[in-house]
Formats: C-alpha cells, sequence, structure tokens
C-alpha cells in the first residue's frame, strides 16, 4: 500500500474510493439478503477504519490527514454552531424506531466508521493529493466527487428524486468540510459531524420524508454549509 501512495497519491485515493465504495456495497447487499441491516456492512466498515488508521499512525501522516487537534480559534468558526444546526436535520419530523436494537447498534456502528472513512479519503487522501499543484481545483474536484460518489445510493434501492437532492447537498456539504479542514487542518470536526449526521439517520422518522420535506431539508443543507464557508473564508483569510 505505501508503494502505491508514494508512487501516485491520486491513484492512491481513487483506489481508496473505490475499495470503499464496492465493499460497503457489497456488505449492504449481503446484510439485506440476510434480512438483518449492516449485518456485514458494519464489520467491513470497521475493518476498512482500523485498516486506514493504523496505516496513517504507522506512516506519521496523521497531521497531514488532520487526525490531529484543530488549529483555529473556535471563535473564528462560530463554536461550530452551523455543524450542529446541520446535525439536527434528521430530527426535525420527530423521531422515530424504524429499526430493532442490534440492528440500530450495526447501524450505527457502520455509520460511525463511515463519517471516519468518507472524510479521510475525500477530504485526506483525495484533496491533500490534488492540493499539490491547484488548491481550488482541489477544493472542487474533492467536493464534487463526494457528491456523486452518493449515486451509488441508487443500487441501494433509494428514489432518484431523494438521491438528486442527496448529491446537491451533499457537495454543499463537502465544501465546507474541505474548506474547514484546509483552513483548521484538523479532519475532527468534519469526522464528527458526518458521523452524527448518518448516525442520527437511523432515526428519522421516515413517515414525513415527503417530496417537500426533502426539497426544505436540501435546501437548508445547501445554504448553511456554502455560507457557513464563505463566512469561513472571510474571517479566516483567502
Amino acid at each position: 500500500m505505501k508503494k502505491i501512495y508514494e508512487k501516485n497519491e491520486i491513484n492512491f485515493a481513487l483506489i481508496w474510493i473505490a475499495v470503499y465504495v464496492v465493499s460497503l456495497s457489497i456488505g449492504d447487499q449481503l446484510s439485506d439478503s440476510m434480512g438483518i441491516s449492516k449485518l456485514f456492512t458494519a464489520p467491513i466498515a470497521i475493518a476498512l477504519t482500523i485498516i486506514l488508521y493504523l496505516w496513517i499512525v504507522k506512516n506519521n501522516l496523521r497531521e497531514k490527514y488532520g487526525l490531529c487537534p484543530f488549529q483555529s480559534d473556535f471563535k473564528t468558526y462560530l463554536y461550530f454552531l452551523p455543524l450542529v444546526l446541520l446535525s439536527s436535520t434528521n430530527l426535525w419530523w420527530g423521531w422515530k424506531q424504524n429499526l430493532s436494537l442490534p440492528e440500530t447498534l450495526l447501524y450505527i456502528v457502520s455509520m460511525l466508521c463511515v463519517g471516519f472513512l468518507e472524510e479521510i479519503i475525500f477530504r485526506g487522501f483525495l484533496f491533500k493529493a490534488l492540493s499539490k499543484t491547484n488548491i481550488r481545483q482541489a477544493i472542487l474536484i474533492s467536493s464534487v466527487t463526494f457528491g456523486l460518489g452518493h449515486i451509488v445510493n441508487l443500487l441501494n434501492g433509494s428514489a432518484i428524486p431523494e438521491t438528486l437532492l442527496q448529491i446537491c447537498y451533499a457537495i454543499a456539504i463537502g465544501f465546507l468540510f474541505t474548506i474547514i479542514f484546509y483552513k483548521g487542518k484538523s479532519l475532527w470536526p468534519c469526522i464528527i459531524t458526518h458521523s452524527v449526521v448518518n448516525s442520527l439517520s437511523v432515526f428519522a422518522n421516515e413517515n414525513a420524508h415527503t417530496l417537500q420535506n426533502s426539497v426544505a431539508v436540501s435546501i437548508f443543507l445547501c445554504i448553511v454549509p456554502i455560507g457557513y464557508s464563505l463566512y469561513i473564508l472571510k474571517k479566516d483569510g483567502n
């Protein structure tokens, strides 16, 4: 793995994107075939998380990929209150126990790992590799790639309108997370927010998920990240 990384960091990032998407898609399909949500996905996600974390630590890359303390004044970032707002969206229309307790635990474990993996792969590996030549291009590509990656949800049974909305706000959120990492040098705020958003989705009231509500949440999830990103860029300097 280190030889591939040293030879070409962009290819290394793309390989990990492919491994991540394929592995978790297979895990979801196997879990669904057994009738137990995330039964196989959780162990796969845990294994990938451990592998990546240990590899980063072994090669002394924690600071490069943001597994270090936040390096800017929290006040400048409004104490991350906009991230708290983003984390709350899955509970806007109430909450519901959608899965059994074992399945809920498996789901939460999976989503915690997904938050870590996606931030390391897209904000860490891909952004850092691209930023060597052009920062603005790196921010754009890593954000758009992160958003488009959600098209895989179509394979897992998601409706086309909801998936398209998800792609739009995932690009906006990806842009925000990249700005936070770029300016604050730490991925932890992004990892934590990402993991919380994903985990709370298991408690979302699916009966209230009308197209109108989905559009309202999507607009919010586009406006807040873009507005917050512009605020950070203005306060922290371009």
